[in-house]
């Protein structure tokens, strides 16, 4: 019987030291999850057609497409995917966008505390 393959989490920021420190906390609170990394909405969306991901960690405010404009794309092939806004930007327009298309909003400095909030609705 095979066993199903660990989840797989997308972690989109232009930020490289966001990205290095959500991979860093995630690996140490969920060590069997695969994790890839995109650097903008539109390397993202590419990536989504490579391999689905069960799980999404999106930033908002990148060059290119918008985090939003990449979430969107991705839901609507992928409904399944689970997707997190994680973003400085808080403004209650940005939240309301996101919980349009249902996205999880997390609001960012990155913290352990942050991500096992996004953790906890990957899981649910």
């Amino acid at each position: 019987m095979d066993t199903p393959a660990s989840p797989l989490l997308l972690i989109v920021d232009d930020s490289r030291m966001s990205r290095m420190l959500i991979r860093a906390i995630v690996t140490d609170q969920r060590p069997s999850w695969r994790l890839i990394e995109a650097a903008s909405g539109d390397e993202a969306v590419a990536l989504v057609e490579q391999e689905t991901p069960d799980f999404v960690s999106m930033d908002v405010n990148m060059p290119g497409i918008s985090g939003l404009e990449a979430a969107g794309r991705i839901r609507i092939k992928h409904p399944q995917t689970r997707i997190v806004m994680c973003t400085a930007n808080i403004q209650e327009s940005t939240r309301e966008a996101a919980a349009k298309v249902g996205l999880h909003f997390v609001a960012k400095p990155i913290t352990p505390a942050s991500i096992a909030d996004a953790i906890a609705y990957f899981e649910r």
